[in-house]
């Protein structure tokens, strides 16, 4: 990382030299034996996140065919590993008395709290104030995003959050089993959101996680599904990644929300990984 850092100097990191050093992370990742979390697999995502959040103009549209192959293979890698490094932290977080005093043992924790609020603040300036009702697509064992959003800025709304592992669901249940108040407003379904569809139509707003939909054709054909069960006026926030993010999350385009008004589209600059673009369904 120092001779990066020296070489990119103060503007952005040349394009070819930042994708040398992701493609040399990928290569160490793609050795491990093991995604769990520990110092190894820490520290090899710890440099590649900061990588990706360094200022640069990649556009991975433009990639060759097999950095493109490398790029597909990493976002599913970050994936497994943010998906496993959850699991650990909710197992762990469950055993203590009060695990919604620490959840900022997460080491992500502060990077969800300003994920939240631009999200929040986003919503807010598109006229979603206090939604009486909120789903989020793809919670997972750390629900990191309802918890704070329905703690810190919708303190009344109803948040419904749905995960194809039921496992997943049981450790984040266990979560706020102790917080009174989230307990009679926050709900978890297992199910996959394909299955779903008249209770959609319920919600004044809806989040879609970035890993729900790995591929292209996944992710088109669940906002396709979200869009045509949705309710008309409803808002639907979808989480995405620009420049070289990219090489940690799926990339949703405006070509991708066919039939939707966008209201916001925005890529963070800072240490916040996922672009956000906010979405109206009609009402025709």
């Amino acid at each position: 990382m120092a001779s990066l850092q020296q070489t990119m100097g103060e503007t952005y990191v040349p394009t070819e030299l930042l994708i040398a050093h992701i493609a040399k992370i990928h290569a160490s990742i793609s050795s491990l034996e093991s995604l769990r979390p520990s110092k190894p697999v820490n520290s090899l995502f710890t440099q590649l996140v900061k990588l990706c959040t360094l200022p640069s103009s990649v556009d991975v549209r433009c990639l060759a065919v097999d950095l493109q192959r490398m790029r597909e293979s990493l976002i599913n890698l970050c994936g497994q590993a943010e998906g496993l490094l959850e699991l650990e932290f909710s197992t762990h977080l469950n055993k203590l008395p009060h695990p919604m005093s620490h959840l900022n043992l997460f080491p992500y924790y502060t990077n969800y709290v300003k994920l939240a609020s631009m999200e929040h603040q986003i919503l807010y300036d598109s006229g979603v104030v206090e939604p009486k009702s909120v789903a989020f697509v793809g919670s997972g064992p750390m629900p990191l995003t309802s918890i704070i959003l329905a703690t810190h800025h919708m303190k009344s709304t109803r948040f419904v959050n749905f995960d194809i592992d039921g496992s997943a669901n049981t450790l984040a249940r266990q979560l706020i089993k102790k917080d009174d108040d989230l307990e009679k407003r926050m709900e978890f379904k297992t199910c996959d959101i394909m299955d779903v569809t008249e209770e959609i139509g319920s919600f004044d707003c809806i989040f879609l996680a970035a890993l729900v939909g790995m591929s292209k054709e996944d992710k088109v054909r669940i906002l396709g599904h979200i869009r045509k069960c949705m309710k008309g006026g409803g808002t639907l926030l979808v989480r995405s990644a620009n420049g070289a993010r990219a090489f940690l999350y799926p990339i949703v385009e405006e070509d991708d929300l066919h039939g939707f008004e966008v209201l916001s589209i925005f890529h963070p600059t800072n240490d916040v990984i996922n672009s956000v673009v906010l979405v109206r369904k009609p009402i025709y």
